[in-house]
Order: structure tokens, then sequence, then C-alpha cells
């Protein structure tokens, strides 16, 4: 939602431009991989320790005791068997039909197999969403960046207009009534067109302290001179 919105108001701000590259299709997985990779390590170790229960059960086929032991752990970690799957186990056993269990062999090997390529999938997803996320993130940031730049660009628009047309005033000031007024509207034109700059710059304090001392001195200037001109014009000098 805010990459749309922030796509629009770009869009807005900034006229036509060119498209930005598309960004790839999000896979619907965790964009996190902690999840996942918990799962797939307690998998593993469960899947481990049947097997080697089982594994030491035929290992001890002459003991009864260690098999059904064995066995015991082994079913501690796995879920309950269906009642059809019991069924078709049960009629296996009874048969004791060698193809039989070859067959079941080859579909628990091909069953985990699968389950292998699921949870492989599962990760390259996650990784990808992951990816993608991250580029749609950065895609964002992007644009608000653009955003604040369009922005700080009309705005410098505007301060220039302004600008200019306090210096076109100074102009005709200084043409008409002196350089004693249109100096300093030339001089407030040009601060008002540079304001943009000035407010962007990493020197902005020393510039501002500058800035006040200057006025400052042009005002006590402008003061003296007005009061040098009242001394002068009540005192005319003698001809």
């Amino acid at each position: 939602m805010r990459l749309a919105l922030a796509v629009i108001a770009l869009a807005a701000l900034a006229g036509c431009k060119s498209k930005p590259a598309d960004l790839p299709p999000q896979p619907n997985a965790a964009t996190a991989g902690d999840s996942l990779r918990k799962v797939g390590t307690e998998l593993e170790a469960r899947s481990g320790k049947v097997a080697a229960a089982v594994t030491v059960a035929r290992d001890n086929a002459d003991k009864p005791e260690v098999v059904r032991a064995e066995t015991g752990v082994a079913l501690s970690s796995l879920p309950v068997p269906s009642p059809d799957d019991l069924l078709v186990a049960r009629a296996r056993a009874s048969r004791a039909d060698q193809k039989d269990y070859a067959a079941a062999e080859a579909a628990g090997k091909k069953a985990r197999a699968d389950l292998d390529a699921a949870l492989a999938k599962a990760k390259a997803d996650q990784e990808e969403a992951k990816r993608v996320s991250d580029l749609k993130d950065a895609r964002i940031k992007q644009l608000e960046a653009e955003l604040d730049r369009v922005k700080k660009d009309k705005d410098a628009q505007w301060w220039t207009i302004a600008g200019v047309g306090v210096a076109v005033i100074g102009a005709v000031a200084t043409a008409l009534a002196g350089p004693r007024v249109g100096l300093p509207l030339l001089a407030c034109g040009a601060a008002i067109g540079a304001f943009p700059l000035v407010t962007d710059s990493p020197h902005w304090d020393l510039i501002v302290t500058l800035t006040l001392s200057a006025g400052a001195a042009l005002l006590i200037w402008v003061a003296w001179d007005y009061a040098r001109d009242r001394v002068n014009a009540k005192n005319p000098p003698a001809e």
C-alpha cells in the first residue's frame, strides 16, 4: 500500500518521468527464515532419532524385548497412524510378500525425496521472498527520497521567482531612486533566491551568523546615514 501511494504521489509531483523497473513477484512465503529453519532442524532431528531406533531394532531382530522397546521409542516421535494405514500395514504383514515390502519401501523413499524437495523449495521461496521484500523496502526509500527532492526543487523554484522579482524591483529602484534604495533590494533578491541552497548547506549555522551580522551592520549603516542626512538638512553648509 505504501509503495503504491508513493508511486502515485511521485507521478503527480514529477510529471512524466521514466517508469522504475518492475519488481519481481514476491513468493507467498515468510520473509523471516528463522521459523522455517527451526522447523527443518527439528524435523531432521526427529527423523534421525526414529531412523536410529528402527535401525537398532533391526540389528537386534533376535531379541524381541529390544525390538519392542526400540520401536516404541520410534513410535513416540511419530504421529498416530490412521485406521486405513493400519489396515494396509496389517494386510501386508499377513501376506508377508516381499514384493509388497519392496513397493512400500519404494513409496517411502519417494515420499522422503518429495518431502526433501518441498522443504528445499520452501527455503528457496523464503530466501526469494526476503530478497524481493528488501527490494520493495529499498524502492520505497528511493521513492520517498525522490518525493523529497521534487518538493525541494519546487520550493526552490518559488524562492528563485521571488528573488528575481525583488531583484527586478531593486534594479528599477536603483535607476529611479538611486543605489541607496536599490542596492539593498538587489541584495535581498539575491538572498531570497539563494535561500534554498543556503538552508541545505552543512555550514548553515555559520551562514546564519554571518548573514545576521551583515544585516545588523547594514541596518546600522542605514540608520547612521539617515541620521547624518537629517543633521546635514538642519545645518546646511555655509555658502
